[in-house]
């Protein structure tokens, strides 16, 4: 290192330090941030857009900024540091323990485990106890980098940590739906350090950076254990898994523990069951629902009210088989790039056929079916078309993970000088669309080209700029995410907050140059030439399944009226006022409304709460007073009730509500 005096970047402003200064003392020295245990704790920092510990040296030219805990990068890095935590907390239990990976994760962290036993819940509530004594005593982290050779006898006890090494370089499958960096250039070790003596007391194989020591978790909690296969394949060793989170606050973890158990009060699997809408038979599959009436009328529903608005907006509507040739997604390319996700091949006359993972192949065979000409570009078709797709057994989850469920599939065919208006309309389309079904918090998110990609970078550079200016035009705030885009198209996923805040990918908006060119469909243009269309994918709700799973889980049940399966209950407060009832119900009928009335043996009281367990919007109540009066007595879900309402009033009112999509 220059023993010079480095000029460094800070804040945008120079700054003259000490030679050997570090990222940390930097940034102190120019009053950027607190570096004490904190909610607003500055805990590492970027180094010419690199994170790096705050004991990192700066040298001359480097452009430095501070990373705050309470940012997406610091809590990160706070949720790492706290799985390393765990992780010594278990070898200080358990000795015999080896140890897999332990990487930070949506709101929280988790560390694999080889052990001889899974993890009880005594356990973890010991391991936790042990991670509260390293945090108090201010254990330091410090990395060192060593070479393979020294790596591989330091950790020689460690057999998934040596196979990590081998991998020096590259990424690991850490679950069956993400992976986990292993290193870069360089292999690193993370020493946790005595703050008195400064003496070795744990250590692990990692990248980094880390916190600066662990006084600075300042919230945590273990979570739950589970079987994980090492590297998320299961032909190798299940390992046990513990989760926690970590907060940069106690009242943020507060709040989320809060929104966790509001979130399991809403799990739509159990309101499934509660309110008859759909199972999982085993007979039938892991993944594979089945809907009951209630939740048909659900769905036919949602997709009556798509279907109307699909064809307001010049969709065309197709249908397509849920099998087809194996040559199909070879020309498509999927069978190159998407095999492991689809289900195997079943022999038919000596032909391998799968079933379809996607339509659009078939939906490129239609547009190819004839000759096209300009004027019928843009070409809108659309399709309620099953798929199936492999998802591993760790990864199912009810509706909104399945192996087998309904896009509404929508394929839009259109010449180059259409393609930016067309994704603008889409977007506006899309948006609107899932407004009316209550989701009012919108972000979108632009993938980009991936490291594995069919077609030209000059094409892809195109594809990205009509979606990227899309985006600009809808006001739509949007976040851009480098190589996350699908092999044979850059895409925007539309992301909806619900109603307890959790964050959804529904809507997805895919530019593609690559099928039309590998079918050679063509048009011809008004110069009498013939082109080739620009391809656009667009499912709406992603899945018809999915998008229910979520809808239940936002309204907790208590759809809106115009989608719940029943809209009105009819309450006799006696059994000789059920005609009464029956006569009310006729009328509502008439208009639309789906009606029941409960004639059981039941006390009145008892069908107010039956009705209301089943989250059914209106009750209309009669007794003597009300036949009387030609009239009900009219009582909302949240248990308000209007007395005296004439039978004209109460039907006016909820065919409003219906036709309307009011939020009740």
């Amino acid at each position: 290192m220059s023993t010079q005096q480095p000029r460094i970047t800070l804040a945008g402003r120079e700054l003259v330090v000490e030679a050997g200064t570090t990222a940390g003392a930097a940034l102190a020295e120019a009053g950027l941030g607190e570096q004490q245990p904190g909610e607003h704790a500055v805990i590492a920092a970027r180094v010419n857009g690199q994170l790096r510990d705050l004991a990192c040296p700066v040298e001359a030219g480097d452009v430095v900024e501070p990373v705050e805990i309470g940012s997406a990068d610091g809590r990160a890095i706070l949720r790492h540091s706290t799985a390393h935590v765990l992780a010594q907390a278990v070898q200080d239990i358990n000795p015999q323990a080896k140890l897999g990976i332990g990487p930070p994760v949506e709101a929280g962290f988790y560390y694999d485990f080889d052990v001889d036993q899974p993890f009880e819940p005594d356990a973890l509530k010991a391991i936790e106890a042990r991670m509260r004594q390293i945090v108090k005593q201010g254990q330091r982290f410090s990395r060192r980098v060593v070479s393979e050779g020294e790596a591989r006898s330091e950790l020689a006890g460690e057999p998934y940590k040596l196979e990590l090494i081998g991998l020096k370089g590259g990424t690991v499958s850490a679950d069956d739906d993400e992976s986990v960096e292993v290193g870069g250039s360089e292999l690193t070790i993370y020493d946790n350090l005595n703050p008195g003596t400064g003496e070795v007391i744990w250590k692990d194989l990692c990248r980094g950076p880390h916190l600066p020591t662990t006084r600075f978790i300042p919230a945590f909690k273990l979570m739950r254990s589970g079987g994980a296969y090492w590297r998320g394949s299961e032909k190798n060793p299940q390992l046990q898994r513990i989760y926690g989170t970590a907060w940069e606050s106690r009242s943020l973890q507060d709040e989320y523990l809060a929104m966790l158990a509001e979130a399991e009060r809403r799990d739509h699997r159990k309101l499934g069951a509660e309110l008859d809408l759909f199972s999982f038979p085993t007979e039938i599959g892991s993944g594979l629902p089945v809907f009951h009436p209630k939740g048909g009328i659900i769905r036919r529903v949602m997709e009556d009210y798509s279907r109307r608005r699909h064809e307001e907006a010049g969709y065309q509507f197709v249908n397509t088989p849920h099998i087809t040739k194996g040559e199909l997604f070879e020309r498509s390319g999927h069978l190159g790039f998407y095999k492991e996700s689809m289900f195997s091949p079943m022999d038919i006359d000596g032909v391998d056929y799968y079933a379809k993972p996607m339509n659009c192949p078939m939906h490129v065979l239609i547009y190819s079916s004839r000759g096209r000409s300009y004027r019928e570009l843009p070409l809108r078709l659309f399709e309620f078309g099953t798929v199936y797709r492999y998802e591993k057994s760790g990864v199912v989850h009810g509706l909104t993970r399945a192996r087998g469920f309904t896009q509404d599939d929508s394929h839009i065919f259109c010449s180059p000088e259409q393609l930016a208006p067309e994704l603008a309309s889409l977007l506006d389309f899309v948006v609107g669309l899932l407004r009316d079904f209550g989701l009012t918090d919108f972000e979108a998110e632009l993938s980009t080209r991936p490291e594995k990609y069919v077609g030209t970078p000059e094409e892809w550079a195109e594809a990205e700029a009509a979606l990227k200016s899309a985006l600009d035009k809808s006001g739509l705030p949007y976040t851009v995410a480098e190589g996350e885009g699908a092999f044979y198209a850059p895409k925007i996923d539309v992301h909806v907050k619900d109603a307890i805040g959790r964050r959804w990918q529904l809507s997805t908006l895919q530019v593609d140059f690559q099928e039309p060119g590998r079918f050679g469909i063509e048009y011809q243009a008004a110069d009498g030439t013939r082109q080739r269309p620009y391809m656009i994918h667009r499912a709406l709700f992603g899945s018809i399944e999915r998008f229910f799973g979520i809808l239940l889980e936002h309204y907790a049940g208590a759809f809106p009226p115009w989608l719940a399966p029943v809209q009105v209950v009819g309450i006799p407060i006696a059994d000789a006022h059920v005609p009464y009832l029956d006569k009310v119900a006729s009328l509502l009928r008439e208009r639309g409304i789906r009606v029941e009335v409960d004639a059981s043996d039941d006390r009145m009281q008892k069908k107010i709460r039956s009705a209301q367990r089943q989250k059914v919007p209106y009750m209309l109540i009669a007794g003597d007073e009300d036949i009387a009066a030609d009239a009900v007595s009219f009582r909302y879900r949240d248990g308000t009730q209007k007395n005296g309402v004439s039978i004209e009033q109460a039907i006016d009112e909820i065919v409003t509500a219906v036709r309307e999509r009011v939020q009740v």
